[in-house]
């Protein structure tokens, strides 16, 4: 199925390629997304039907809590080892989620609000370092404050931020997933405009 023969448990390691030349733009207060409060976040990230319904909560809440944002990000999927969950390579405006990770979970746990909240932490990271956040430790901090302020401290989200995306692996049978042959990369069409399924 993944594309991958398992043959040891996930752990929560994020590829670390991180872009020093980004393009950045910080946004005055005034100019920062007004939510009406965190269950307008919840909601949409419950009811997010793809990959840009998600992204589009992750720019929002990184423009609102942190006054930040990028442009012109795209979106590729590819069946990666899995204790990778996404990364942001260097020197692009691309961002690479692990799609055979994101077919376990979704089959696993058949919850679409667990799935979202699992592939808005895998994309907040990578956003982050593509903002500019290098180190890790400051990620993993941002990851949970931006978590936190938009959602609230007893979320599946913040959660998950503070206990890392394995957290929700941990009951999944993983050695069961196998699959002969690696697929090749997906990119993810207008992935600013319009909505992506996560399973194609």
């Amino acid at each position: 199925m993944c594309g991958i023969r398992l043959k040891y448990a996930v752990s929560h390691v994020l590829f670390v390629a991180h872009e020093m030349f980004y393009a950045q733009t910080n946004i005055e207060d005034n100019e920062k997304v007004n939510p009406s409060s965190a269950r307008t976040y919840g909601s949409r990230l419950d009811e997010a039907q793809g990959f840009s319904e998600v992204w589009e909560l992750v720019k929002d809440t990184v423009r609102n809590t942190l006054g930040e944002r990028r442009v012109g990000m795209m979106l590729f999927l590819d069946d990666l080892s899995l204790n990778v969950g996404a990364y942001h390579p260097l020197g692009t405006n691309n961002i690479v989620l692990n799609r055979a990770l994101i077919e376990i979970v979704e089959g696993a746990t058949k919850s679409r609000p667990i799935v979202n909240a699992f592939v808005y932490t895998l994309l907040l990271h990578e956003y982050l370092h593509a903002l500019g956040h290098i180190p890790e430790s400051e990620v993993r901090s941002l990851v949970y404050q931006v978590s936190k302020e938009s959602f609230g401290e007893n979320s599946i989200v913040s959660v998950m931020a503070k206990k890392g995306p394995r957290s929700i692996l941990e009951n999944i049978p993983l050695g069961q997933f196998s699959a002969s042959s690696k697929r090749a990369m997906e990119i993810v069409r207008d992935f600013d405009k319009t909505n992506h399924t996560y399973i194609s």
